[in-house]
């Protein structure tokens, strides 16, 4: 059976990309394990992603509810909009708007940072010396990102409901309070934990695959900002993907 030329490649690059995972988790379980590059990546990935994460966030709530009062206005729900967009926020649009940030700002570092690594030769050398490179250098990265893009989805979400708060007070009246009290009373388990969750797994997505991409980045300059370019692309097209799938696993189960 004769493949395509790209088919090839991609499938190539899929196995790739599975052997790698495979690497990780067998690297993750063994001794010792790198607290201290851990605890300054979480610090990197997450608290200086913080400021962009937020900014967005709160436009997002904010030119949100602008955009939607209008037609809630025409069909008389005006008093629904801070419950409807709190449901949106939380459940669809914050996780996946932030995930796509962090894979913009946090791939593409990864990826840059790793393949210039790689170029300049920094983790042969880390072999030679008897360091494992690929245990302090891919496990910490990838483990860092899963866990802060959650704790990112969880102030972004915060932040653009606070957003959404001033939008509907731009041309209304709503105390703090009762907004605050409509978004919770329809907002349930069933809504925020799915939201949660698939969160974890666009945090590896990104990681992994910027790891993967620097790790193996082609000799020169040109060869890292291809690693940086095609980590943001790959990790977007995944976040995209894992959403479309946890909306069906959700649906069957029966949580939406």
């Amino acid at each position: 059976m004769n493949l395509s030329p790209n088919l090839k490649s991609f499938l190539n690059e899929a196995g790739d990309i599975a052997r790698f995972t495979g690497r990780f988790f067998s690297q993750t379980i063994r001794p010792r394990f790198e607290w201290n590059e851990f605890i300054r990546q979480c610090f990197v990935i997450g608290y200086l992603s913080l400021p962009l994460v937020g900014l967005t966030a709160f436009i997002m709530g904010l030119v949100l509810t602008m955009q939607l009062r209008p037609s809630m206005v025409d069909y008389g729900v005006e008093s629904q909009l801070p419950a409807i967009v709190g449901i949106a926020i939380v459940r669809e649009i914050g996780p996946v708007i932030t995930a796509l940030i962090f894979a913009g700002k946090i791939g593409s570092s990864i990826g840059a940072e790793l393949g210039s690594m790689k170029v300049t030769e920094q983790i042969d050398a880390m072999e030679v010396s008897g360091t494992n490179p690929f245990k302090y250098l891919v496990v910490t990265r990838v483990l860092a990102a899963t866990f802060m893009l959650p704790v990112l989805v969880l102030l972004g979400d915060s932040i653009s409901l606070y957003g959404s708060y001033l939008g509907v007070n731009v041309k209304g009246s709503t105390s703090f309070y009762l907004f605050w009290m409509q978004v919770f009373d329809n907002l349930s388990f069933s809504d925020v934990l799915p939201a949660f969750v698939k969160s974890f797994f666009f945090g590896f997505a990104v990681g992994i695959v910027g790891c993967y991409k620097g790790y193996n980045s082609m000799k020169g300059t040109e060869g890292v900002g291809r690693s940086a370019n095609s980590a943001v692309v790959l990790s977007s097209i995944l976040i995209f993907i894992i959403d479309l799938l946890a909306v069906q696993i959700t649906d069957a189960l029966g949580i939406n």
